[in-house]
Formats: C-alpha cells, structure tokens, sequence
C-alpha cells in the first residue's frame, strides 16, 4: 500500500469523519462577531458547519472566537474554507495567505479544510503536505457556467491526495442533474465524493445527490444566505426535502414548466408526503424544453409529475395513454409512470375547478363565464360543460375562444357585452394577477363595472388576493381563491400517486401559511425600498 493510500484510509476512517451528516450548514459574516454568533444560533440544530472566512475582510481576527467557539462545543464537526477571488470566493489575499488562515484554523480544531484546485496546484508540495498534517483536505473544483468534462476533472483532482474530492458544477438543463449523479455512482465507491449542481436547475442533485454518492451537502443557514447560486437553507432541506431520509426506496415527484421557482406545489406536497408517511420527495423542475424534461424524467427515474405552464399541451404527445378528460380537454397536468415505465396522464384541474364549486351551488343550467383560453380554461370549461352548466368564453384573442367554443358548445362573449350580464359564476382562467409576472400583478382582465355575478372564482393563487379579488369583494361577490382550486388539484394528484386520501386541510394550511410569509416579506421589502 502507497503513502498516498494509507493516508487518505487514516484520513477517510478517522472517527470524527465516519458517518458524516448530510448537511453542511456554510455560515457567512461581515464581521468576526456576527459569523459567531450564526454558529451560536445555528449549532443546536447544525452540528457540521462550514466557516467561509473568506467572507470576512482580515479572516485572522476570527480567531480568538473561532478557538473558543471549537473548544466548548467538541460536538461540532468544521470546515473552514478561505476561498480566492479566482476560485469563486472573496478572499482578495495570495495562495500563501490562504495557506496560512487554514494552517491556523486547523490548528484551533478544524477537522476539515476545502481548498480550490487552482490553489492546490500552486502551493508547494510541502506546504500542501503540511496542510493535510493538520486536518483532512476537501479538494474542491468550481465551474460556474456549466457540467462538462467531470470524468476529465476527476482524473487530474484523484492524481492529487486528499481525503474528499469535491466538483461542483451548474445546471444549464434538467440533464445535467442526471450527468452529476452519474459521476458520483461511477466514483463514490473509489473516493469520498461530494458532488453537486447549481443553480435553480441543479436542486434535483442538491437532494437526490445523497443517494448517488455524494457524501454530504452545503446549505444556507437561512433563505438569502446563500454562498453558491440555487443553495438551499438548511431547514428547507430538512424539513420540506426531508434530506436526512432520502434512500434507495425514496420516491421522486416533481413539478415541471418554465417558470416554475414561484411553485408552491413542492411545500404542498412534501408536506402532504410527510403527513401520510410516504416516502417520496417532490422537487421543482426548471425545464426550458419538453425534450430536456422527458430525458430527465426516465433516467431519474421519476415517479410522477405535475405539468405547468407550458407544457399542458405538449407533453401529451410524450404520453403512453391518457384519460378522456385530458384528451378532450387537449392538456395534462398530472402524469403518473406505471410499473412497466410507461407514463399515463390526467387532468386535475378539472377536478380543483369543480369540486370548490360544486360545494357551494348546482352546477347545472348555472351560467358561467371563463376568461382565458388556454388550458386552464379548456379545464374549466369542458368540467362545466359535463355538469351542464351554460359556459361563456371571453378572450384578448378571439380566435383561441371561438375554436374552444365550438369544441365544448359554449358560447363567445365579448368584453364590451359584459357590463350588461349576469353569471352565477366568473372564472378567471388567465395569469393576469400573478405576482410571478411583474407586468401583470398589478393588473385585472375585469373592471369594476363588469364583475357582476355572485361568486368570483380566482385562478391565480400567488399572491392570494389579486386586485381582480380586491375589485370582486368591494362589490360583495363571494370569492373561491386560487388558493382552494390549486389545493384541490393537488390533492387530487396525490391521490392518483400514493392511492391514500390526500390530507387537503394540512395542505391547504401549509399554502396559505406561505402565501401569508410571502406577502409580509414582500410588504418588508418594498417598505425597506422605500426608505
């Protein structure tokens, strides 16, 4: 046995680096007082935590704190890291400098130090071995623009000894999720890897990367803490992903569209998994191409998906069967792959447009109208129209209304009719009012004068009261929020997944309780603009 292999085994078999936990908590500060005190709020629940001294202008006068810190709590497991400008860090000092903050740290009980390639490759081979005297050695690598070349940069990282490799790269498509997870299975049983990707398309490897090898993961200490694009908090990993149970077994569920970071339906769903016991996680997933989807989709594989925006459509062709609802309605929102890996789809929409009606009024002869028409209304409508209910289309654009009239034998309004009609029930199927589309939010496809019926159903659910509500409750009409609609298709999907009663209440406390956090931290920040 090579020096180099007895010891990176001493270095790997240490006790204090067995069973490592799976998040890694990075913890940043302006100043040597304000990164202690996160390590203090944080330790409790955080036991492996990464000290990026890089974030600090002099990273040396950390030191006095850090060396307390590490002595009354033995339990901690540290890396500290002082990553170079060139690397992707802050730290504006030279190689030597850096060499000498981690001599230091390790010297006050760091067990774990991360140093770039780039770096590694410019300190002498004497300083490098004196570094890994002290404590192991995370040797890490950082593409900031793509995932290319792992088995390349592999190659020239293992000719290196360390006792970690680390290569971590962004996601410009779902795919390159499935290329890092690949890596990792090909090489975790010959090295202690730590693999992932970033950004927003990369968070499929931040949770399911555990199970492909990677040995741990870095997380935020809180939303807007983040060191690395798409870096995920570490409560949210916890708690929502439940990342510490993520096995072999565990089932993949997601959400897919462009854009879909806004997406609720994962803290809906991981919840409603968590309450009934079943083991599955729910991910969003950033597909700019129905092609990049369904190649992520089957090499995953993936148990089952929602379909949004704008994909309804199109990914029927994708399909091996589909329900009648969803042929006749011409859009899916909800596959499900079979034992034999072939993928069916169905429409739920459908059923989270008339279940909250059908709670509140007979939906026969009801007259009601549908503004959109694009697949959340094609949903509505042909729904309404298999309980009988007199359907009315309005459009921007008439062409898209009158052909979806003519397919479910509705009728086409125009919007200058409207102020002179009453409907039972007025649907807004389009996305004006989405905080997510800023050139919209602040817009109504109604006005005062044309709301004139006795419920408003609002298909929008983000924010929870769009200025069309606003408008809808100052003239007394009863509101159906998105809110409700979009709970009830979820609990419909589940359903169709799990074969369990959806817990719906649960659900829909969860959603409405993130709308309510969402809205107070946007009125925080606009109020914090403004001054």
């Amino acid at each position: 046995m090579s020096r180099h292999q007895e010891r990176y085994l001493s270095a790997t078999f240490n006790p204090r680096l067995r069973n490592l936990p799976r998040i890694c908590v990075a913890l940043i500060g302006s100043t040597p007082s304000e990164l202690m005190e996160k390590a203090e709020a944080l330790v409790r629940e955080n036991s492996f935590v990464e000290f990026r001294l890089d974030y600090l202008s002099r990273p040396g006068t950390v030191f006095p704190a850090l060396k307390d810190f590490l002595h009354t709590h033995p339990f901690v497991l540290a890396i500290a890291t002082c990553r170079r400008v060139p690397g992707g860090g802050k730290f504006r000092g030279s190689v030597r400098s850096e060499l000498d903050v981690l001599l230091k740290a390790a010297e006050l009980g760091c067990p774990l130090v991360d140093v770039e390639l780039a770096t590694a490759k410019r300190m002498k081979p004497a300083d490098f071995q004196r570094l890994r005297s002290k404590a192991a050695l995370i040797l890490s690598y950082h593409d900031f623009r793509a995932t290319k070349k792992l088995d390349d940069i592999f190659k020239k990282m293992e000719s290196m000894p360390a006792d970690f490799i680390k290569i971590v790269t962004t996601a410009t498509n779902l795919y390159d999720n499935v290329v890092m997870m690949k890596f990792l299975q090909r090489n975790s049983e010959r090295r202690s890897m730590v693999g992932v990707c970033m950004g927003e398309q990369g968070i499929i490897s931040r949770v399911l990367g555990v199970r492909a090898g990677s040995q741990f993961i870095f997380a935020a200490a809180s939303p807007g803490e983040e060191t690395a694009p798409g870096q995920i908090a570490a409560r949210t990993l916890r708690e929502t992903y439940r990342l510490e149970q993520v096995d072999a077994s565990t089932r993949v569920y997601g959400v897919a569209g462009d854009p879909v970071a806004h997406s609720l339906s994962p803290l809906m769903m991981n919840t409603a998994f968590r309450r009934e016991s079943v083991n599955a996680v729910y991910l969003h997933l950033h597909a700019h191409s129905l092609k990049d989807l369904m190649h992520c989709v089957r090499e995953i594989p993936i148990h089952g998906f929602s379909v949004t925006m704008p994909f309804k459509e199109a990914i029927l062709q994708e399909l091996d069967n589909s329900d009648p609802l969803s042929e006749k309605v011409g859009a899916c929102n909800t596959v499900i792959r079979a034992q034999d890996g072939k993928l069916y789809g169905f429409n739920t929409d459908v059923f989270g447009v008339l279940r909250p009606l059908e709670q509140r009024l007979a939906l026969e002869n009801a007259r009601v109208l549908v503004i959109g028409a694009g697949g959340a209304a094609r949903a509505a409508v042909f729904g309404l129209r298999e309980r009988n209910a007199q359907v009315f289309i309005t459009n921007r654009s008439s062409g898209p209304a009158e052909k979806l009239a003519r397919q479910s034998k509705s009728k086409v309004l125009a919007r200058g009719a409207l102020r002179k009609l009453e409907f039972d029930v007025i649907i807004n199927a389009t996305p004006i009012g989405m905080s997510e589309l800023p050139q919209k939010a602040a817009e109504s496809p109604l006005n005062e004068k044309e709301l004139n019926a006795r419920y408003l159903m609002e298909m929008v659910y983000s924010p929870a009261e769009t200025k069309l509500v606003k408008l809808a409750r100052a003239k007394g009409i009863h509101i159906i929020s998105g809110v409700e609609m979009f709970v009830h298709q979820g609990a419909r999907q589940f359903e169709i997944w799990t074969g369990k009663p959806a817990p719906f209440e649960e659900m829909f406390r969860t959603v409405l309780a993130a709308l309510t956090a969402r809205a107070a931290a946007a009125q925080a920040a606009a109020k914090k603009k403004k001054h």
